[in-house]
């Protein structure tokens, strides 16, 4: 009986570090946060942000975890000059007064071992709101490229614009933003 004892004790040492939250830190290079807003009423113009950095925290076990991840919005790109510099002025994205936009939440939302959702804070122009972002495609697995262990998904919201005191061009651009962000996140 002791060893049987001994056993389930060893056994379930070794098992407890596969059980602990890991921490994943979010790949710049593949974490583009995309948006999409309705102009004039003729197209759908979409920008990119090219920087980014965040951390994510994941508990399979418990069904939980964090995410913080900054978008500096002077890494704003229009796909044009001219439209990237207005997009970028006071009245819009404002990015030398607000160099940057926030998404933090405590509560991920799991289905089995995937997650699905994150209830968290956005940041934007200063102003703070709550926001659930979905998460499709969610996966964990070791890149078969550079054989590292990453967690991965797309993650999308629709936010409405005036709630954080962008309303400039309303209703002529439409109020409500659609968000994607591809992302790659490594574990430490």
């Amino acid at each position: 009986m002791k060893k049987i004892l001994a056993i389930l004790l060893l056994g379930s040492g070794f098992a407890m570090p596969a059980l602990a939250a890991d921490t994943f830190t979010i790949d710049p290079e593949y974490t583009i946060p995309i948006f999409e807003v309705q102009h004039l009423g003729f197209t759908t113009q979409r920008g990119r942000f090219d920087k980014t950095e965040g951390k994510i925290t994941l508990d399979f076990a418990a069904k939980s975890g964090n995410v913080a991840v900054t978008i500096y919005t002077n890494s704003l790109d229009m796909g044009a000059r001219a439209w990237t510099i207005h997009v970028s002025s006071e009245g819009l994205f404002n990015v030398e007064k607000y160099p940057t936009i926030t998404f933090k939440s405590d509560k991920l939302v799991f289905d089995g071992d995937k997650v699905v959702a994150a209830d968290g804070e956005f940041t934007l122009l200063g102003v703070t709101r709550p926001l659930r972002v979905t998460v499709n495609r969610f996966a964990c697995a070791t890149n078969p490229i550079n054989k590292k262990f990453l967690c991965a998904g797309d993650i999308g919201a629709t936010i409405k614009r005036s709630e954080f005191g962008m309303s400039k061009y309303i209703p002529t651009v439409s109020d409500e933003i659609k968000i994607s962000v591809p992302v790659e996140a490594y574990r430490d």
